[in-house]
């Protein structure tokens, strides 16, 4: 009996382990189940055209493409690598990253009705500017008076940034924004034989396009993966930015853009507000970092004296340049110089600075894949032309893109996309040449270069015609 119980109670005892080790490997598995549903990658999602990197130029071209009526059917997804956009106050103190916005840039801003958001904030015309030379008396100046528009207008960057965001957020249904989307890697057709772009972030999420626009910077990864060659260096000066306060009267508009080219690089001041300007100093890297370090009072003294200090004169500059006067029946410039107004405080924490570098792709498509702004160019702030060839670049690849999509091409067909290359290298190279010229130019104190340079800049000052074109080209 005691035999018979204590095989039962065996038998029992079995099935019991037996039916919690069943339970536990069915539980397992179901752990194993969700964990590896866990690691599994996403679905791919898929977007007709996905613009890697945001800032100015790549958000402003999510809100071109959203209001092209050709192109507005298709989904578009930006990859913002920024924290969510907080919003601008108009009513807060200005900001130091400003731009210089010509008119063809305000046009596309108009065409996408972002510019009425501007118009309501704050913004700056610019109706005169004055070029000068610190080794000579050599000049030039452009005014408004000649022109149907504005030389140029100063907007801060962040209020840029406002109006096309708002854009965006009308085009909610076919504009999708991801923000710390940073891109991890990148496939093209080209290399792959895949059909599509693949872009791969690096939290995991993964999508594929017809086209991939590369809004991403110098440093761009789609430009990388596309494989072009690319000419960059750096320039071994850096820009200083800062909000300044100026003595001005009360009845000053303050509406004059100065540049100055000192021997370690041009400073120029911007208006912002009848008693306000923006500065753009760009200055030997050790320069830099010392004016960054300095007390506002001293910072102040040093600005105030780098647009009043007499420099080493070139003697045989100064000659050429009375002559060269004579010759077209004016008495000198030296009467006509006007200097900026005096500085007197700089905004606390406006002072910040950024290096300086030029940058060109060598094409700007491939197949499944096209650049923009930085990623494509960069080049010296002097002219005031980055971000506005950036803004050229949008115009120009909306357009094309429209045109192609119309006819029936696919978005990243080469055979379309090198009309946009095409229009963009005649627009921008010879604004990137010419604003290196003048930066090398300008980086030298040798007596020859001065005589040329001071003769080149008097005789465009000089002659209108020759001015116009120049003023034409800077304002789009």
């Amino acid at each position: 009996m005691l035999v018979l119980l204590h095989k039962n109670a065996g038998a029992a005892v079995g099935n019991q382990v037996r039916n919690i080790a069943k339970r536990l490997l069915t539980t397992t598995a179901a752990g194993s189940t969700t964990t590896t549903t866990t690691k599994t990658a996403p679905a791919t999602e898929h977007y007709d055209i996905i613009i890697g990197g945001g800032g100015l130029v790549g958000t402003t071209l999510a809100a071109a493409l959203a209001k092209n009526t050709t192109l507005a059917d298709k989904k578009v997804l930006l990859l913002e690598g920024a924290p969510p956009f907080k919003g601008f106050n108009s009513s807060g103190p200005y900001q130091n990253r400003v731009s210089a916005i010509n008119r063809n840039s305000v046009e596309l801003f108009k065409s996408i009705d972002a510019w009425a958001h501007i118009e309501a904030a704050r913004y700056k015309p610019v109706k005169q500017m004055q070029v000068w030379e610190s080794n000579s008396n050599a000049l030039i100046q452009f005014q408004h008076d000649n022109f149907a528009s504005d030389v140029a207008c100063i907007i801060e960057n962040d209020l840029i940034l406002d109006a096309v965001y708002a854009r965006v957020r009308d085009s909610a249904d076919n504009v999708k924004v991801l923000n710390k989307a940073r891109i991890e890697c990148v496939s093209l057709p080209g290399a792959t034989g895949a059909p599509h772009s693949h872009v791969q972030l690096q939290d995991g999420r993964s999508f594929t396009c017809e086209l991939l626009i590369g809004a991403d910077g110098a440093n761009s990864v789609v430009r990388k993966q596309m494989g072009v060659d690319v000419f960059s260096f750096n320039y071994e000066r850096m820009g200083l930015v800062a909000t300044l306060d100026l003595n001005m009267e009360e009845d000053s508009d303050n509406s004059v853009a100065w540049q100055r080219f000192l021997p370690t690089g041009p400073v120029a001041l911007l208006p912002l507000t009848s008693k306000q300007s923006s500065l753009v100093w760009s200055t030997t890297v050790p320069h830099a970092k010392q004016l960054l370090a300095m007390e506002s009072a001293q910072f102040v003294d040093a600005l105030n004296e780098a647009f009043c200090r007499e420099y080493p004169r070139i003697d045989v500059a100064d000659k050429a340049l009375q002559a060269l006067n004579s010759f077209f029946g004016n008495s000198g410039s030296q009467h006509q110089r006007q200097y900026p107004p005096r500085v007197c405080g700089v905004q606390d924490g406006s002072r910040a600075t950024f290096p300086l570098g030029f940058l060109h792709a060598s094409s700007y498509v491939c197949n499944g894949a096209a650049l923009v702004g930085d990623a494509a160019h960069r080049v010296h702030p002097l002219a005031g032309q980055g971000v506005n060839l950036g803004f050229s670049d949008v115009r120009i690849l909306v357009e094309t893109l429209a045109t192609g999509a119309y006819a029936g091409f696919k978005l990243g067909d080469t055979q379309h996309l090198i009309k946009y290359e095409r229009k963009c290298l005649a627009k921008n190279v010879p604004i990137m040449v010419g604003v290196h010229g003048l930066h090398t130019l300008y980086s030298t104190e040798f007596s020859p270069v001065v005589l040329l340079r001071s003769l080149g800049l008097q005789l465009t000052q000089n002659l209108p015609p020759i001015k116009n074109i120049f003023m034409k080209s800077a304002m789009g």
